[in-house]
């Protein structure tokens, strides 16, 4: 799975750098930096998603055939798991910035229902632009800077 390969790279640059990381995910990337961020607070500073479908995995996305008819899986029994985990708060900062244009990723996917802390920034780009696009970059570098702790939400890292 690439949930514990992601921890265990977040390990590593916390040990490295003595301090917790910034995570940021384009799509899966930030599903992934997302479940770090719920399962070992304790490493991530803050967490910045690009066109990410934080709701129902890829039932709303352009793959959602291909997880369907190649891969065999469930798309309602995957939403389902996706909805138990949300349950589940992640305590550090959010942003998730998306995009009604994005094309590949359905862009209420990428709302973040589940944690009122959350930013959401939206922009007018490709999904496929996204990790590109200069104004989204500035975006993303000021979501970092500027994380907040999560004290000031009235949640514990711990």
């Amino acid at each position: 799975m690439l949930i514990p390969k992601v921890v265990s790279r977040t390990e590593l640059l916390r040990q490295r750098y003595g301090q917790p990381v910034s995570l940021v995910g384009w799509s899966l990337g930030g599903v992934l930096a997302r479940e770090v961020a719920r399962e070992r607070p304790e490493l991530v500073k803050n967490v910045v998603t690009l066109g990410s479908p934080v709701i129902g995995g890829p039932k709303y996305t352009r793959a959602a055939a291909f997880y369907e008819r190649v891969l065999g899986e469930d798309l309602d029994a995957i939403e389902q798991a996706v909805e138990e985990r949300n349950r589940i708060p992640i305590s550090v900062p959010l942003t998730a910035i998306y995009s009604r244009r994005d094309a590949v990723v359905n862009w209420e996917a990428c709302i973040d229902d589940y944690n009122a802390h959350c930013e959401h920034i939206e922009v007018d780009a490709s999904h496929l632009s996204l990790g590109f696009d200069p104004r989204v970059l500035q975006l993303v570098s000021r979501a970092v800077e500027e994380s907040h702790s999560p004290e000031l939400f009235g949640l514990s890292a711990s």
